[in-house]
């Protein structure tokens, strides 16, 4: 069992920046594929980012490329979302996630692809 806890989230003006973390427990993730995806009200879950098991390669969301970066603490069991030039449609609740087997023929860009969430962060940006 991983229990993942994030942190971070708050308001901010657009253009703005935030750096969520997401601290794990109970397994090293250093191995483990995780990620992070969002949830604006009434809205389903959205595929943000994922870094894959091996060698470290990230695949992001077009509408956050270039302004979201994900990045690891090995030391800290940590991952973090940096979140640069911050939108109004970046609203939402942001969980980290993070799958042990880390498939190569999986995407992991949908929920169910992933067995370990986080209880998610609110981030709110205003216009």
């Amino acid at each position: 069992q991983v229990q993942l806890v994030e942190s971070g989230g708050g308001l901010v003006q657009a253009g703005g920046s935030l750096r969520l973390s997401c601290a794990a427990s109970g397994r090293t993730l250093s191995t483990y594929v995780v990620g992070w995806f969002r949830q604006a009200p009434g809205k389903e879950r959205e595929f943000v980012v994922v870094s894959r098991r091996s060698g470290g390669v990230k695949y992001y969301a077009d509408s956050v490329k270039g302004r979201f970066t994900i990045s690891r603490d090995y030391a800290k069991n940590t991952v973090y979302l940096q979140m640069n030039s911050l939108k109004p449609e970046d609203t939402a609740v942001y969980y980290c996630v993070a799958d042990p087997i880390g498939y190569s023929g999986r995407s992991y860009r949908t929920p169910d692809e992933y067995d370990y969430w986080g209880q998610g962060t609110q981030v709110t940006v205003s216009s």
